[in-house]
């Protein structure tokens, strides 16, 4: 079972900057794709920013230019560096992991896709 351990929420005035630690944890051969994502009260779950395994990144447009996705290859730890915040960001940023690969007790396992606990970020005026 895949486990995705996020950190670094909290709370910011806006032009502030977080960042954001997403860590797996298992016996984890390979990840295709990781990502954020966020929800504010009465609002759809949105796509914030994903990477995939060849370093590719894709952004929604509210946070382009504003926000930074990155990955640690070593540890599979993916990163959102939140900078220039805005009230609007404020949301429960959840991190997701897609296709992920296992090895366990001699055999390889796919798991198609697994989700973070979430993180609170709260931007004050």
């Amino acid at each position: 079972q895949v486990q995705l351990v996020e950190s670094g929420g909290g709370l910011v005035q806006a032009g502030g900057s977080l960042r954001l630690s997403c860590a797996p944890s298992g016996s984890i051969t390979s990840i295709e794709t990781m990502g954020w994502y966020r929800q504010a009260p009465g609002k759809q779950r949105e796509l914030v920013a994903v990477i995939v395994s060849g370093g590719g990144t894709n952004y929604a447009d509210s946070v382009k230019g504003r926000f930074i996705i990155s990955k640690d290859n070593a540890k599979d730890t993916v990163y959102l560096q939140m900078n220039s915040l805005k009230p609007e960001d404020t949301a429960v940023y959840y991190c997701n992991a897609e296709k992920i690969t296992l090895y366990r007790d001699g055999t390889y396992y796919t798991q198609l896709t697994c989700w973070g606990q979430g993180t609170q970020v709260t931007v004050s005026s």
